[in-house]
């Protein structure tokens, strides 16, 4: 399973993607899956926070940018 710090950067990506593009389908498509992908990490990080044991290398357990 990928760190909560991951999946913040995939939506980044994601949100700049849809920065460049004009107003439209495909941006708010792009502006959908950030938002998916940090739902996951918010999810990943209230796992890791119950189950420790899950951490990953370099993975903290508090909230926010990992």
């Amino acid at each position: 399973m990928k760190k909560a710090s991951e999946y913040r950067q995939h939506a980044d990506e994601c949100r700049q993607l849809a920065n460049r593009m004009g107003v439209g389908e495909h941006r708010d498509q792009l502006l959908e899956m950030a938002a998916t992908w940090e739902a996951l990490a918010a999810d990943r990080e209230a796992l890791v926070t119950r189950h420790p044991e899950l951490t990953q290398d370099g993975e903290g357990t508090g909230k926010g940018k990992a």
